[in-house]
């Protein structure tokens, strides 16, 4: 779709929270498909990753260091689910998608505004705690040789929700004024797919219309850092994503973290 082959790329940005290695899963990425030129790392900020990882990128471009970026967004949270708990095993699915990124020939930019955001103090509403002995090596056999583990995702929903309805209008608000707009210039906006009610609660309060707001969430529930770029594929195919269109996008959740970027899409 890109038209940018894997030998071009020059960074591979990989937002997740469930590497299938603890140390990374970007370079994985980057050998399979063949991008031998690309520094590849990934980048951990839960559901906020893809929009945290698309201002990024865009800023390696920006200064001149990359002219090719790879942003991909993906989880398997599957794997960190109790699936006994109906508070979070009906929401979650797995999923992955990704945007390449280029440096324009005329100098102008499409990263038109963003605003991030974190708070430390809300990691107790929604985490995945590790859940291993912190003094190992000073354990007696065999516990000194017991794997390593992380608890099942908790998420204290009631609170979620409120820090979503309250901090994605305000994000995507500024990363408007810094872009110069306001939300009578948005074309779409893409949220992070984590309820339905958030979406519509959050558009309702930034005064954009059902129909300009991209939902797939009945589709694949809640895919962590894939939910944006999934969602962001399925309406670029389906025709309703176009070329020059302004994109507010929003992402929210673990950390906790919120960002904002406006974004003209082509």
């Amino acid at each position: 779709m890109a038209g940018v082959q894997a030998a071009d790329l020059d960074l591979v940005l990989f937002a997740t929270s469930s590497p299938d290695d603890l140390f990374g899963g970007a370079c994985q990425v980057q050998a399979a498909i063949g991008a031998k030129r690309a520094v590849s790392f990934d980048l951990t900020a839960a559901c906020s990753g893809f929009v945290v990882a698309l201002v990024t990128g865009s800023q390696f471009i920006k200064t001149g260091t990359y002219k090719n970026v790879l942003v991909i967004g993906g989880d398997a949270l599957s794997r960190v689910i109790d699936w006994r708990d109906r508070g979070t095993c009906i929401l979650f699915g797995d999923a992955c998608g990704a945007v390449v990124l280029t440096a324009s020939t005329d100098g102008s930019c499409s990263m038109l505004g963003m605003d991030m955001h974190s708070d430390g103090n809300g990691q107790k509403n929604l985490h995945c705690l590790f859940s291993g002995e912190g003094n190992k090596p000073l354990l007696p056999d065999p516990e000194s040789s017991a794997r390593a583990a992380y608890s099942n995702l908790y998420m204290n929903g009631t609170e979620v929700f409120k820090f979503a309805v309250r901090t994605v209008p305000t994000v995507i608000e500024a990363a408007l004024a810094k872009a110069g707009l306001t939300t009578a210039d948005v074309d779409w906006l893409v949220m992070h797919q984590a309820n339905q009610r958030i979406l519509d609660a959050a558009a309702a309060r930034l005064g954009l219309p059902p129909h300009k707001v991209v939902s797939n969430l009945a589709s694949y529930g809640n895919t962590s850092a894939a939910s944006i770029p999934l969602a962001l594929d399925e309406a670029v195919r389906g025709g309703r994503v176009r070329a020059g269109d302004k994109i507010a996008m929003a992402g929210f959740g673990a950390g906790l973290t919120w960002a904002g970027a406006i974004v003209k899409w082509g």
